[in-house]
């Protein structure tokens, strides 16, 4: 059964790639899965109709038969769990890549989703000038650490998983910022991940879906 996934019907980046559609959408293609996608205006996300697939009013959605699903991580897991290419087969191989996932989620992506809520959702609040170097900072602190591990490896651990498939997508909503390019190492880490064929189809399809001429 064809899986299908909800999407901004118009993403608030314009098609760059930085909704969290898109890392599904990339996971899809890395397993070589066919999929369908609904879209979801901004009024729609808060009916009880899409309420009832994702009650905190969000994208995106996976629904698959009678299994419905939301959250992007718990998401790929579910698709990296079922199909081969995201996964290592070792048992300690694949602990390691679901750690890495977990990393990415909740270690390395707060920081970065709280730069964008200083710069855009509290820029006229009165702490928002002082608090923006704390916010720095503390992404500072994380991509030391994780330029650290990584190394001059290729992967965070071994061939590609879907922890850096999570990783990879966390570090872009960094681009716009020029943060990322403080860390070569991290900076290459991404583009490796960017220059995928599986992240060239889906990055293609989302900024399709967002170009696209409305309908009707």
């Amino acid at each position: 059964m064809t899986p299908i996934i909800t999407a901004f019907e118009r993403s608030p980046d314009g098609g760059k790639g930085l909704a969290r559609d898109t890392r599904v959408r990339w996971a899809l293609e890395e397993a070589g899965l066919a999929y369908e996608v609904r879209p979801v205006s901004f009024a729609a996300m808060k009916e009880p109709a899409h309420l009832a697939v994702h009650p905190f009013g969000q994208i995106p959605t996976y629904e698959e038969g009678d299994l419905v699903l939301f959250e992007s991580g718990a998401i790929i897991f579910h698709i990296a769990s079922h199909h081969a290419g995201l996964l290592p087969d070792e048992a300690n191989a694949r602990a390691r890549a679901i750690t890495w996932m977990f990393a990415a989620l909740n270690t390395v992506e707060p920081p970065i989703l709280d730069l964008v809520t200083v710069k855009f959702v509290e820029a006229d609040r009165p702490w928002s000038k002082d608090r923006m170097p704390l916010v720095v900072d503390r992404i500072r602190h994380r991509l030391r650490q994780l330029a650290a591990r990584l190394g001059s490896v290729e992967w965070l651990d071994g061939d590609f998983s879907a922890g850096d498939l999570l990783m990879v997508s966390v570090l872009l909503r960094l681009k716009p910022s020029g943060m990322l390019d403080e860390f070569p190492g991290l900076a290459a880490y991404v583009a490796r991940g960017e220059a995928r064929p599986a992240y060239q189809r889906a990055f293609a399809a989302q900024l399709a879906f967002n170009t696209a001429r409305p309908t009707g």
